[in-house]
């Protein structure tokens, strides 16, 4: 329950402001710039102020503020704002910022009005405000008017993320399975951290109302089919090797009462692209790459570091623009760098030796060295912070998780091209302590 929305700038200048319910009054405004803005106190997104609890997103050079009396889930607030904010991009594009809110503030009062009422958030899908709130001005005529219950029924419907009476000449479903890698490795090797959070982005092409049927090779699943007992399975694809999938997160298309009883993911999707799922694993995940450093303080003023990495993948795959950064003391003057694969040098600004690789093959071994220089007299503790990986390995999961099938059925559609594609990615949170 949200009592009001508040748009404001770093300087304490309101953009739009818009309550919902009388237990509040204007004066949360100042409340908002005094007791957060003025004070500096932006790094907590949620502040509790006499009563008043805000809870703010930073998008650029300006706020998105939540206000309200009551004791709710923040979680759900922050998933609110979060689903605000790609509404207006959805309107405005990736560059929504103050001076599109400026530009366009009649249309961004037209659409929160529309997401929420009373305090509650209502249509919250892109594509059914498009079909009513639009940014050109366009004069009614008897077509539109004719269309206007078609839209009152998507909007208020069974299955109001998609419109009734779509048709395309080719039908494809792109089916990505994207996961982001969050290990922490100690310098021996040992998992000390170990979390894949991966996302099902799913884009629809599809003519009709089709309902779409998703199988994966989930442990749960599968043992029901096999009577509880499972028997080791030899697959080259692995797709009936069973995983242990975690904090699974659908959209709400998917039918939950069908996951719950027989693990079935089943949808009718929304036109184009969405995220159908997004889920966790954290037992039996794969560790892409090893990574072997070995670091010498070789007298004061000198510092050996080697650094091998072998890739644990299939050879038929490779990873591709992958960037090592590997930590040197904070008095360090310079670096004399060996490698014979890709290219590297020392960032002073960071103080690592970044070693960009564009193609790693898979079942490759590479190692750099590196004489490091440091500053004499000038003495620093090191606290040898980890190495990171950025990397991007296409065909690969490291969670194991695997499509088994994808049945779609539809009465108007003869032929339906599918596309899978596995992405496994890191964005330096591949660490490896040294």
């Amino acid at each position: 329950m949200i009592s009001g929305i508040l748009f404001i700038n770093e300087l304490g200048k309101v953009l739009i402001s818009r309550i919902y319910r009388q237990d509040i009054t204007i004066s949360f405004i100042d409340q908002f710039k005094i007791k957060v803005l003025a004070a500096k106190k932006t790094k907590n997104p949620i502040k509790h102020v006499e009563g008043t609890t805000y809870c703010f997103r930073r998008i650029g050079s300006f706020f998105i503020v939540a206000v309200t009396k009551k004791n709710i889930n923040a979680a759900l607030v922050f998933e609110f704002l979060n689903t605000i904010i790609e509404i207006f991009k959805g309107y405005f594009g990736e560059k929504f910022n103050e001076n599109t809110i400026r530009t366009n503030f009649s249309l961004v009062y037209e659409l929160l009005d529309e997401i929420i009422d009373f305090g509650y958030p209502q249509t919250t899908e892109t594509d059914i405000l498009k079909l009513y709130i639009t940014r050109e001005n366009k004069r009614q005529t008897k077509k539109s008017q004719e269309s206007v219950k078609q839209i009152s029924i998507k909007a208020t419907g069974v299955i109001g993320w998609r419109q009734e009476g779509l048709k395309y000449s080719r039908n494809e479903v792109f089916l990505d399975i994207v996961e982001n890698l969050h290990f922490l490795v100690s310098n021996s090797g040992k998992f000390l951290k170990s979390d894949v959070f991966g996302e099902i982005i799913m884009k629809s092409r599809l003519s009709g109302m089709p309902d779409c049927k998703l199988g994966l090779n989930d442990k749960v699943l599968l043992d029901k089919r096999a009577g509880g007992k499972r028997t080791k399975t030899t697959s080259s694809k692995g797709k009936n090797t069973p995983i242990v999938i975690d904090d699974v997160t659908f959209h709400q298309c998917v039918k939950l009462s069908k996951f719950d009883t027989d693990r079935s993911i089943s949808f009718v999707p929304p036109d184009g692209e969405f995220q159908c799922a997004s889920y966790r694993v954290t037992e039996n995940v794969k560790k892409p790459f090893k990574v072997i450093p070995i670091v010498k303080e070789r007298g004061a003023i000198t510092v050996d570091v080697k650094v091998t990495i072998i890739s644990l993948f299939s050879e038929n795959l490779f990873a591709k623009n992958t960037v090592v950064r590997i930590p040197t003391p904070p008095n360090t003057a310079e670096c004399v760098i060996t490698t014979q694969t890709g290219k590297a040098k020392y960032d002073p600004q960071i103080n690592c030796i970044v070693w960009s690789i564009k193609r790693f093959q898979g079942k490759e071994e590479l190692s750099i060295s590196a004489e490091v220089n440091l500053i004499r007299g000038k003495q620093s503790v090191w606290s040898r912070p980890p190495i990171s990986l950025d990397f991007t390995i296409p065909s690969y999961t490291s969670s194991g998780l695997r499509v088994r099938y994808l049945k779609i059925v539809e009465k108007s559609i003869t032929e339906i091209l599918k596309w899978v594609r596995y992405l496994c990615v890191s964005k330096g949170t591949f660490q490896v302590r040294i």
